[in-house]
């Protein structure tokens, strides 16, 4: 029976909680929905903060508290994890009140929120390129800011994304044999991320792509194409001459060769 009246107590509590909230809401008394949105974020309720400062931040819009009201909508977002709003508000606040004592950190969440938004390399890269943009600004702005070594490292971490991304487009068409395109599509993977640590794959599947290529090719176009087949087996081999891929860059050579009517001549 105790527990049973435990559980009562409990829902009725809850009731009224809910139906004072409900009062709040409709209430025209904006300095204590502007006191609870504080209260309600302090406690980690996040949604009820939210939809309070929704009908509070129009009619403080022109006061001193405008500029805190702003910076706890931000926060708030964030914490709700929605970094879509998030990342809109802290952008919002650091434009408002560019010398506000958080405008620093507004202009960090800001690049922040699309990081977080970056997802894995497979799919567009739009949130990936907007935060390095972003965090490549705070870094200029900023420049002595004690958080500059986390958006270098942050950029770092995005970009290897985009290097990531550029070797699977690329290896897409190699997979599709679709040489022609591929090498085109390896070539400029190469060129925008000379780095990369794919880039003995991604130069032998250049190889490997302007040999198959010129293979299928029609025959008054193959002397041409393997010619260009030839020209990326010196580049290889001049780059990694050391390669586990050895054994069938100098097959290819060997049927490039071949076709050429030239001396092999495998280094």
């Amino acid at each position: 029976m105790n527990n049973r009246v435990y559980i009562i107590l409990i829902l009725a509590v809850l009731a009224a909680s809910c139906g004072e909230y409900e009062k709040l809401l409709k209430s025209t008394d904006f300095e204590l929905k502007r006191e609870k949105a504080q209260e309600y974020y302090d406690e980690g309720k996040y949604v009820k903060t939210s939809e309070l400062l929704s009908q509070v931040l129009p009619r403080y819009r022109a006061t001193d508290q405008a500029e805190e009201l702003n910076w706890l909508n931000a926060n708030c977002y964030y914490q709700m994890r929605d970094y879509i709003m998030a990342g809109s508000a802290f952008r919002n606040y650091a434009n408002t009140f560019p010398y506000s004592e958080h405008t620093e950190e507004a202009t960090f969440m800001t690049a922040y929120c699309d990081y977080m938004m970056s997802p894995r390399p497979e799919l567009d890269q739009a949130y990936t390129h907007s935060a390095i943009e972003a965090f490549t600004f705070f870094q200029k702005r900023y420049p002595s800011s004690d958080k500059v070594v986390d958006a270098q490292d942050l950029i770092k971490e995005l970009q290897d994304k985009l290097v990531e991304k550029s070797y699977i487009n690329a290896k897409l068409y190699y997979d599709l044999k679709e040489y022609r395109a591929a090498v085109v599509a390896l070539d400029n993977s190469l060129k925008d991320y000379p780095n990369t640590k794919h880039r003995e794959e991604l130069m032998f599947l250049k190889l490997e792509s302007s040999y198959l290529f010129a293979l299928n090719s029609v025959a008054e176009k193959q002397q041409e194409r393997f010619q260009t087949a030839l020209d990326e087996y010196y580049s290889f081999v001049e780059e990694f001459p050391e390669s586990d891929f050895r054994k069938d860059v100098d097959e290819i050579y060997s049927d490039t060769a071949r076709f050429l009517k030239i001396e092999e001549t495998t280094e």
